[in-house]
């Protein structure tokens, strides 16, 4: 039997939105405190965290906090206000960092982002990516892949060259830590994603987005999708 595919909904920043996606199949909600048009503070994340935990109980999403090189005074100032069971790290995190932060904040998982380029291709990645992962063995709980962005690292809405997963899922398997894959995704291509490369998990922010605004419809529609692969 095929385990479930995860879902990582990205980039909440209201109360309402946060309860609707609570009743729903989706396993993490990712909060952005790094530079963006979805930044949030660490009291309207906690707002939006007990919300969700009213709403949905002991079956509410994972909160993720998304961050990009913090502090470690920054993490404890977050999480003062917010109660996150994940940090997403998504910058140039160093695996002595993230050991850093698993550490001091044990009750938290801590996921290592990593970003793939435009031109980007398989046989480059293969051992590139793969010797830049190693560090990170039992430093983090989870790996996300995202597309590289100029400006933020990631999130970017575009998808990057899906055939560079294979290594990455390889080494995440070895590992023993599940591999999420974001960038561009959407309900419509969410389907080829998975039925070519089989990530244990998706994240989605823009592709559930109307003019910049989460969407409810479209956000079911991308669970549906997700939860009809086999």
């Amino acid at each position: 039997m095929t385990a479930r595919v995860s879902v990582k909904i990205c980039g909440l920043r209201t109360v309402e939105m946060a309860e609707q996606v609570a009743g729903l199949l989706v396993d993490y909600v990712g909060f952005v405190f790094a530079p963006s048009k979805r930044q949030v503070t660490p009291q309207q994340a906690g707002e939006m965290i007990r919300s969700m935990k009213s709403a949905a109980g002991a079956k509410a999403p994972a909160a993720v906090g998304v961050f990009v090189n913090p502090t470690m005074e920054e993490l404890e100032a977050v999480l003062r206000e917010a109660a996150l069971d994940v940090v997403q790290l998504h910058g140039e995190e160093s695996s002595e960092f993230c050991r850093a932060v698993k550490q001091a904040f044990p009750e938290t998982r801590v996921f290592k982002v990593f970003t793939v380029k435009a031109g980007e291709t398989k046989a480059g990645n293969k051992s590139q990516g793969i010797s830049k992962l190693e560090p990170y063995r039992h430093a983090v709980d989870g790996m996300l892949l995202d597309t590289y962005d100029p400006v933020y690292g990631g999130g970017s809405g575009k998808t990057f060259a899906w055939d560079t997963i294979p290594p990455y899922l390889a080494w995440c398997r070895e590992a023993g830590i599940p591999l999420l894959v974001a960038g561009g995704l959407q309900p419509d291509n969410v389907r080829d994603l998975l039925d070519a490369y089989t990530p244990d998990g998706v994240d989605v922010s823009s592709g559930v987005e109307t003019e910049g605004v989460k969407d409810i419809v479209k956000i079911k529609k991308f669970v549906e999708r997700v939860q009809t692969i086999v």
